[in-house]
């Protein structure tokens, strides 16, 4: 297939695949015309690079997911270093949490401070 139809049948811009092949991630093929031809696989791997990029992973974080699949595994992270990455994610995401959390909790305190008796979340109309 045509880059245009590998675009919409992904749900991304042609200069998304083109900037996903400068990167290594996927690679197509040259038509004696000169226009790119992908595969069939090329979908996978670009709604696997997507999934990856909505949830929070880095361009870059998508490469071993990409590799594990053009292994012949049924699921990106099946393989060792995908799994690495997902867990340095989660390791990512739960400092986050605390940060917020704490951050959360700074906010609340300063408001106790201004407001005391002050309801968090009051309801609707009141404050």
């Amino acid at each position: 297939m045509q880059i245009g139809e590998l675009a919409e049948r992904a749900g991304v811009s042609t200069r998304s695949l083109r900037y996903y092949e400068q990167q290594g991630l996927i690679s197509a093929r040259r038509a004696a015309n000169g226009y790119r031809e992908y595969e069939e696989a090329d979908l996978r791997l670009v709604a696997e690079i997507r999934a990856l990029l909505a949830a929070g992973f880095k361009l870059e974080d998508a490469r071993p997911f990409v590799d594990c699949l053009r292994a012949g595994h049924e699921l990106g992270v099946a393989c060792p270093e995908s799994v690495a990455v997902s867990r340095r994610k989660l390791a990512e995401i739960d400092a986050e949490i605390r940060v917020l959390v704490r951050r959360r909790a700074e906010v609340a305190a300063q408001l106790a401070q201004a407001r005391p008796g002050c309801e968090l979340f009051p309801s609707e109309g009141t404050i």
